[in-house]
């Protein structure tokens, strides 16, 4: 029932909550290596256009959508479509996508874990080893970690949504705030630091591609949430004289800046270890930064700050992207969790333990898919590549299926909800919304080009990860 729906205890709770949900792996490291990789400042710039022009009229379309519902997904669509069948597929899919990407999420959250175990106990040097990644993901030990972070998990979740999730996030994220304050700070009083800022900072507009553009968009639209159910849920959890425009600006605003103040530190750090590095040839991969090329960078430390000095470094840094895998790793879950209590009418504790048991064992499969089992490791193949289970879950449920779920709120919420009725919604607890430009615009945009570039990317992603296909290319030599 939704008069004892839980609740927020305060708008900073459900910010630092939402904005918990958004900073994660890919904005400490996987954006600024994205930005380091296709044109520094101008990446940024693109970044911060798609994020407040894209990106945050989906995140409004999501949040009212579960206020004014107060229900999960999968409740929401229900009762804004009047319970129409071709709907309810909208809503499974918000509620399956975020426990599959649970499963995967999991296993990162592990190895980071594990790492940061590692660096507290004084193993940097074994770290900074290139063949300890391949052996740590590997080793029985990884189901340890894994019993840990489960733990975690359930500890925050079991509180509720004011005495788990907002107590966990107003410790966590300012933690990881000040955090990564101190790391910027440390690493921009290195030797060569500012030839990173520079290289970062300033745009080199020539290096701007089609799949550079759609690169800054998807990265935009990944790091806040969007497509998962997070904000639907979260924005269910929320009073009805909530600010909704302003608090979703404030989760924008506060994943951008926690994203850029991490360019200013993993850029410098790379050239202060290397004035000569080619940003060109940085790993793609968040993971292979952070647990292959970091890791020399803080071992390389110890000639100016001693082997101590290092590790309490590399131990902060692991800190660090452990509080910020741990509060995206919770949001996420909460989505089916929140979803089989209403659905099922069952309780938190039984929905945890159901939903917590099948989340470890299919976090095990994928913990196996890197050589431990061969079933798991060549599990499928497709585009012409061998896919492991683990790739399958990530291909199919982070690149493909969550710019789908954004183009789905967005027609839902103009064309089957209808748009008075969103604008009506988005009016409770915001008077200064009704009738401002940014009403307009949010209006026009989620009826007309949002959804077409959001399917684009859909499309264009389908194409490419399971045909090797890509559409940019055919487009562009049909009018080349």
């Amino acid at each position: 029932m939704s008069g004892a729906r839980e609740q927020f205890g305060s708008r900073l709770g459900f910010i630092l909550a939402a904005a918990g949900s958004a900073v994660g792996i890919g904005n400490l490291v996987g954006f600024p290596v994205g930005a380091a990789k296709n044109g520094g400042g101008a990446f940024l710039l693109m970044y911060a256009i798609f994020v407040f022009a894209i990106c945050l009229p989906v995140m409004l379309a999501e949040m009212t959508v579960g206020r004014h519902a107060q229900k999960d997904p999968l409740g929401s669509y229900n009762q804004l479509s009047g319970n129409k069948p071709g709907w309810k597929i909208a809503g499974w899919l918000s509620i399956l996508t975020p426990f599959m990407i649970a499963v995967f999420y999991l296993v990162i959250t592990v190895w980071i874990f594990g790492y940061l175990f590692e660096a507290v106990t004084g193993d940097l040097d074994v770290l900074a080893n290139p063949d300890t990644f391949g052996n740590f993901i590997n080793s029985p030990k990884i189901f340890l970690y894994m019993a840990g972070v489960a733990a975690v998990v359930y500890l925050i979740l079991q509180g509720g949504v004011k005495e788990g999730i907002e107590k966990a996030a107003k410790l966590l994220m300012p933690s990881l705030f000040i955090m990564l304050l101190l790391l910027v700070i440390f690493v921009l009083t290195r030797d060569n630091a500012m030839a990173g800022v520079e290289f970062y900072l300033i745009p080199d507009f020539s290096k701007i591609t089609a799949s550079v553009i759609n690169g800054a968009l998807a990265q935009a639209f990944f790091s806040l949430s969007l497509g998962m159910g997070i904000m639907i849920t979260y924005g269910s959890y929320i009073a009805k004289e909530a600010d909704v425009p302003n608090s979703a600006k404030l989760v924008a605003i506060t994943d951008t800046a926690v994203a850029f103040t991490a360019g200013l530190m993993i850029l410098p750090a790379i050239f202060s270890f290397n004035p000569d590095t080619n940003p060109a040839e940085l790993s793609d991969s968040s993971i292979g930064m952070i647990f292959t090329f970091l890791p020399k960078i803080f071992l390389a430390l110890q000639t100016s700050i001693g082997y101590l000095g290092a590790s309490i470094v590399a131990s902060l840094f692991f800190l660090l992207v452990f509080f910020a895998a741990i509060t995206s790793l919770v949001s996420i879950f909460e989505v089916p969790v929140a979803a089989l209590m209403d659905e099922k009418g069952v309780s938190r504790k039984k929905a945890l333990g159901i939903l917590g048991l099948l989340l470890v064992i299919l976090g095990c499969f994928c913990a196996l898919s890197f050589g431990f089992v061969d079933f798991f490791t060549s599990f499928t193949s497709y585009a012409g590549a061998e896919k492991s289970f683990f790739d399958v879950i990530y291909d199919v449920f982070y690149d493909t299926i969550l710019p789908l779920n954004g183009f789905l709120i967005c027609i839902f919420v103009i064309y089957r909800w209808k748009r008075h009725n969103f604008n009506e919604a988005l009016h409770e607890g915001a008077p200064n919304y009704k009738g401002s430009l940014f009403e307009r615009y949010v209006d026009i945009s989620l009826g007309t080009f949002i959804p077409v570039i959001l399917l684009v990317i859909f499309i264009n992603t389908v194409c490419l990860k399971y045909f090797d296909i890509s559409l940019y290319a055919s487009l562009s030599s049909m009018f080349s």
